[in-house]
């Protein structure tokens, strides 16, 4: 008996040790900074995700929105734990939100205008380019309309209202209903700049906020006209040829990449200043041969090698 208390006893005070040196560590622990990570040569080590973010947002151009949303999800396929968020809304609507700060890049069919780049000065914010693909803006009519190419001059009067019927232009004789992007919509000012000289477009044309409803439209009315993204381009409408003057030119891969077509452009990702963090890795991405290969797959032109 007598021994099974002088265990108890010795356990009791083991016990007790234990309990007040730990409460001493702790003590100790509390009234200290933590130790910093440090490497084999005592130089600080960054934790893996400390300060650095492992979700962006992306907005803008309604022409770019497939291909971003198509490079997005990519990338996130390949890279588990970064997440890219991807909205349209046209490139006036993306630049805007990068100056504002509110998204990492911005998608644009049209280049930063001298208003945006002053609200961007002041706000603190330098937006930079980077091209990352090409496209042909493509003037479409439904499959039943006859009309299978338009000279400039002809375009240029449908849309700024001199032309008004469709046997104007060698069609029959039926009103054009005249069908555009909003004036948020980098395409909307491209066309503007490109097939009207920056005439000012006819009051009655019919503004759509996203390419899909004017595809929808012009599929369903055989008297519309409309312009999309080379992308967008399907059996429901049909492109027409242009002629600037140098004869008339279908948009194809290779007459939008060697600008033979008239309605060529670039088409861009704006971000503030030089991309870094996860923003560069996604842009290093699209810019890769496999986000260049994406390009190809939505229906875009992609950047020369």
């Amino acid at each position: 008996m007598k021994n099974k208390l002088k265990t108890y006893a010795i356990l009791t005070l083991l016990i007790i040790g234990f309990v007040f040196l730990a409460g001493c560590a702790g003590k100790n622990s509390e009234n200290s900074s933590p130790a910093p990570n440090t490497s084999s040569n005592g130089s600080p080590v960054q934790e893996a995700s400390a300060g650095k973010a492992q979700d962006i947002s992306v907005k803008g151009s309604d022409t770019i929105l497939p291909l971003a949303q198509a490079e997005a999800e990519e990338f996130m396929n390949q890279n588990s734990g970064k997440s890219i968020s991807v909205a349209g809304g046209g490139s006036g609507v993306g630049l805007a939100a990068l100056v504002d700060g509110e998204v990492d890049i911005a998608d644009a069919s049209r280049e930063i205008n001298d208003n945006e780049t002053q609200n961007a000065k002041q706000n603190g914010i330098n937006p930079v380019a980077t091209t990352i693909a090409h496209d042909g803006i493509t003037v479409v009519v439904n499959p039943k309309n006859p009309v299978s190419n338009l000279t400039f001059a002809q375009l240029r009067g449908i849309y700024n209202g001199s032309i008004s019927n469709w046997k104007e232009v060698g069609g029959q004789d039926s009103p054009i209903t005249v069908i555009s992007r909003d004036s948020s919509s980098g395409t909307y000012k491209d066309f503007q700049e490109l097939a009207m000289n920056k005439d000012n477009y006819r009051p009655d044309a019919l503004a759509q906020s996203a390419t899909g409803g004017i595809v929808s439209e012009v599929s369903q009315n055989p008297n519309a006209i409309g312009y999309i993204g080379f992308a967008y381009l399907d059996n429901s409408t049909k492109a027409l040829s242009l002629d600037k003057g140098n004869g008339s030119v279908s948009p194809t891969p290779q007459t939008i990449l060697d600008g033979t077509y008239p309605l060529s452009r670039a088409l861009y990702m704006y971000t503030n200043g030089e991309p870094s963090g996860l923003t560069k890795e996604f842009i290093d991405f699209v810019l890769s041969d496999q986000g260049q290969s994406v390009v190809s797959k939505v229906g875009y032109i992609p950047l020369k090698k």
